[in-house]
């Protein structure tokens, strides 16, 4: 991405998580890849002393014990944690999904494609914009 920050990844599923780091290799990222299963992880994570904040969350939707909204409603209500820049990475096509996603300010809203290929070029697009866009010294 645009700095030596990690790439925190929100994912239950390991062959996602697999898939998702696998992609950031072939694309030659650099950054840290953190993986937590599900938003308490998550949270948990951010509010750790000593981590240091991501450049970037990937929020899977579809997890056990707090899924990716909950994680957004509390995320994004805390000082803390809402400059971070949320890109939701879900399987999920659900209008009202995508809705409720973007009520909680996501940066953006990418369907995993199922063909590895076409995932590393979204990867890819998604290291490109990152790259590129600037963010204020606290996200």
């Amino acid at each position: 991405m645009r700095n030596s920050k990690p790439v925190l990844l929100i994912e239950d599923n390991s062959v996602d998580a697999m898939t998702v780091k696998r992609a950031l290799k072939d694309i030659n990222a650099t950054n840290q890849l953190v993986h937590k299963v599900n938003g308490e992880e998550a949270l948990e994570h951010l509010r750790g002393q000593g981590n240091q904040k991501p450049c970037v969350i990937l929020l899977d939707l579809n997890m056990p014990r707090m899924n990716g909204i909950e994680f957004l409603k509390i995320a994004k209500a805390d000082d803390e944690l809402k400059q971070i820049p949320v890109v939701v990475l879900t399987t999920s096509r659900e209008e009202q999904d995508k809705i409720e996603s973007f009520k909680f300010s996501v940066a953006g809203y990418i369907v995993k494609p199922p063909d590895y290929k076409k995932f590393v070029e979204a990867m890819r697009t998604l290291n490109m914009y990152w790259t590129l866009s600037e963010l204020p010294n606290g996200g």
